[in-house]
């Protein structure tokens, strides 16, 4: 839409990414979408990344009546990246968790530096444990709280993780490729060819784009089901990393604030735990093929457990 003014909506609110409890630090992928090129300059010679073709940014705000405003401390950081980006598109994620962190806690480097390591990679701690390799709408129902790969009974079919991840014997993804529902072609010329093709596709978005064969040699070397729950696990380890960071600085700030994260944190573990153990399983009804030894080790309950939480 070359004439047309656009603009960009951003979800502040974390509703598919552990609400306020879970410690999710989105401006890295602000910055991703702001930075990634379309392909659609006028002329076309032109660079053109989301940030060149837009016009402001509006955000789905996750402010509230809770006395921090957010619900959890680190919820404002979130907030106050979206304000700052939407001023000025140009600026880092690591920049602005930064300032955020200096503003909001203290100056001190000790605290500043892994606090701020801690929170850039914290997004993708997150779609690891949740929806790794380009899987999406895995949640429960209507709450949109913890895992729900099995739904399968909402009026819509596109309202059902089925119809996203459509795993089943021969593999799991959905084909958006020419032979599939096509909606690759929706893409500039450019990125068309890279994501209909399984051997150009980014494995971050392997699965949104392609149907995967559960034995399909990724760039790791493991299988895709071995790489699957690999990634699973990989989400859980970083979350254990983080709350180990935060105990580490007890005593740098008020103890309040500490605390309130350091329970969260704790929370956020046994619910990325969660998360890796029923997706697993889920998958493993199709896939047929045993997990992989890993730092997680084998799930602690059943699949039936799993899915009688309401």
């Amino acid at each position: 839409m070359p004439r047309t003014p656009l603009t960009l909506e951003l979800q502040i609110t974390k509703e598919y990414l552990g609400f306020a409890t879970h410690l999710v630090y989105l401006a890295p992928l602000f910055e991703e979408v702001l930075a990634a090129e379309t392909g659609l300059a006028y002329p076309r010679t032109l660079p053109s990344p989301v940030r060149a073709l837009i016009q402001g940014a509006a955000g789905v705000a996750n402010t509230g009546t809770s006395r921090n405003w957010c619900g959890a401390v680190f919820a404002c950081a979130n907030w106050h990246a979206f304000g700052r980006l939407a001023w000025n598109p140009a600026l880092t994620s690591a920049a602005l968790a930064d300032e955020w962190l200096r503003m909001t806690f203290t100056n001190d480097p000790a605290f500043v530096e892994p606090v701020k390591a801690m929170m850039l990679a914290s997004r993708q701690a997150a779609v690891d444990y949740m929806t790794p390799l380009g899987l999406t709408h895995l949640m429960a129902r209507g709450h949109h709280y913890g895992p729900g790969p099995w739904v399968n009974d909402a009026g819509r079919a596109d309202q059902n993780s089925v119809y996203f991840h459509r795993a089943d014997a021969a593999g799991i993804g959905f084909d958006r490729t020419a032979t599939g529902s096509n909606a690759v072609a929706q893409y500039a010329g450019p990125w068309r060819e890279t994501f209909g093709r399984l051997d150009r596709v980014p494995e971050d978005y392997l699965l949104w784009f392609h149907h995967v064969p559960w034995d399909h040699r990724m760039a790791s070397g493991r299988t895709l089901w071995n790489e699957l729950t690999s990634r699973y696990c990989r989400g859980v380890e970083a979350v254990r990393g983080m709350r180990a960071t935060w105990s580490s600085l007890a005593g740098k700030i008020d103890p309040e604030r500490y605390e309130e994260t350091r329970v969260f944190l704790g929370t956020q573990e046994q619910e990325a735990r969660w998360w890796r153990d029923a997706s697993v399983l889920y998958f493993q009804t199709f896939s047929k093929q045993p997990i992989a030894p890993d730092a997680c080790g084998p799930p602690e309950r059943t699949l039936e457990y799993y899915r009688s939480i309401k």
